[in-house]
């Protein structure tokens, strides 16, 4: 027990101090900021932001929401464009306005810069306002596609960079197997034929 101990304080003693254990753990961003460590480069997008913003609206929608309340609970969390989409929904629809103007495009965001999710939002809160169909089920399938669409685009993009690596590796190891394999087979084949006379 006592051999564990002095090992356990000698460890702490000259071991990383707790800032930088913690930064590497990536718990403090300051103390990964005075270390010098480098900072991690910020990510693109989350694709799937948009599918758990339509599962929180879904899941508003079934629980009893209003659909202005259920919009405006969405909109804290959804990604920037879907969030405007959804506050400015929400705005119109509890002043009264009538849904199909509501949830029409918004005339600051050009038409080609929505995306397929969101248009197919907006559509389906137009349809579902006029015919009376339940919301909240297209909100969870429209989810269910996004998040499908998600994992197409990942698996496609996984495909292209196995395609891109092969490129580099190829010309890594075409010389190398031509070096290593081919070319000792045909100088042992060369000796032994110039050895033997025939030519």
């Amino acid at each position: 027990m006592s051999t564990a101990a002095v090992l356990l304080a000698v460890a702490l003693w000259i071991g990383p101090g707790p800032s930088i254990v913690r930064a590497r753990a990536g718990t403090t961003v300051r103390a990964h900021d005075r270390s010098g460590w480098p900072r991690p480069q910020a990510r693109g997008p989350d694709p799937l932001a948009v599918a758990s913003s339509l599962d929180v609206l879904a899941v508003c929608l079934a629980a009893g929401m209003a659909v202005s309340a259920a919009a405006t609970a969405t909109a804290a969390s959804a990604p920037t464009k879907l969030a405007s989409v959804l506050r400015r929904a929400a705005d119109l629809l509890a002043l009264g306005s009538d849904p199909s103007v509501a949830w029409s495009i918004p005339p600051n965001l050009p038409t080609d810069s929505v995306d397929a999710q969101i248009d197919s939002l907006l559509r389906l809160a137009r349809r579902s306002a006029s015919s009376g169909a339940a919301l909240a089920d297209g909100v969870a399938e429209l989810a269910d596609q996004s998040r499908h669409d998600a994992g197409h685009a990942a698996t496609a993009a996984a495909e292209r960079a196995g395609v891109l690596i092969a490129g580099p590796l190829g010309l890594c190891f075409l010389p190398a197997f031509v070096c290593l394999g081919i070319v000792p087979v045909v100088v042992g084949l060369a000796g032994d034929v110039l050895q033997s006379g025939l030519l």
